[in-house]
């Protein structure tokens, strides 16, 4: 079965191989390997050339990587170390502007001809995580072509705004003002931002579907152990399936029969109803 996109992104420390080595043999559809905030900054350039060096022994399987951001000392170093074979994409956090993205755009572009790498061979997803961020996220969304989707960080931008990290109503409004701009730029439907309470696979459940319910298909992780939960939220059941594949049925139906709409079982069916059966069995591997 192929996925169109990962819904769930287990973040794991540079610092740790075995963790790293964990993480790849988990569940998880992917692996972040952090950069940024699970790295002390006396430890970025031991952290940066371990990860260097293990992606060129080679890892069980490609990964991601968080680098730091671009208002950092730290980036430029970061995309230099992960251009490389075994990096299935990078990980932006804080980005504010349109310019951030073009401006990575720009170094990978110059980084993938020099080792003779696919021309935007990794593509870039990245986080709206302050207020300034999610001011500019339209500009954001529409920046670059190597931008796959967007992931929305609560954590940050609770801080930043000073509200209640745990208050998922205080954040809906955030987490829609970041779905609308991904799909109207043609994105990947965004990544739910890490829930914090491990223990708590409930309320883990609850606010996963609560992005759903935004326009969110997948979550990020902390721990292996919030994995099946994800997966459940965000994976299709039996019954949105056999919807999807009769909806798409009876209108492909309806077209070779010269109509542009068909009832099934009393409901109407038109494109934009067929084209959300297409993305259920998209994401459900159909």
């Amino acid at each position: 079965m192929t996925r169109a996109q990962p819904r769930s992104y287990l973040f794991v420390p540079a610092t740790s191989g075995a963790k790293i080595d964990k993480a790849c043999l988990s569940a998880a559809d992917a692996v972040i390997v952090d950069l940024e905030d699970a790295v002390a900054l006396g430890e970025k350039a031991a952290a940066r050339e371990a990860l260097a060096q293990r992606l060129q022994e080679g890892l069980p399987r490609p990964v991601w990587v968080r680098v730091n951001a671009t208002d950092t000392d730290f980036c430029l170093a970061d995309l230099q170390a992960c251009c490389r074979p075994g990096v299935a994409g990078l990980l932006l956090p804080k980005v504010e502007t349109g310019e951030a993205l073009r401006m990575v755009d720009w170094v990978l572009g110059n980084l993938e001809r020099e080792r003779g790498r696919p021309a935007r061979g990794i593509p870039v997803a990245g986080i709206v995580e302050t207020a300034a961020g999610l001011q500019n996220v339209g500009a954001v969304a529409a920046a670059s072509p190597r931008l796959q989707r967007l992931m929305f960080g609560a954590v940050d931008l609770a801080a930043d705004l000073g509200i209640d990290l745990a208050d998922d109503a205080a954040t809906a409004p955030a987490r829609f003002a970041v779905a609308c701009p991904s799909r109207a730029a043609g994105l990947a439907p965004p990544v739910d931002t890490a829930y914090t309470d491990i223990p708590n696979l409930e309320g883990l459940r609850a606010t996963a579907l609560r992005a759903k319910a935004l326009g969110y298909t997948a979550k990020a992780c902390i721990h292996p152990a919030q994995i099946e939960t994800v997966h459940a939220v965000f994976t299709p059941t039996a019954q949105e399936l056999a919807w999807a594949r009769a909806v798409v049925e009876a209108f492909e139906q309806a077209e070779r029969d010269g109509l542009a709409a068909v009832t099934l079982q009393g409901q109407m069916l038109d494109y934009p109803v067929v084209e959300k059966a297409r993305r259920v069995l998209a994401s459900g591997g159909g």
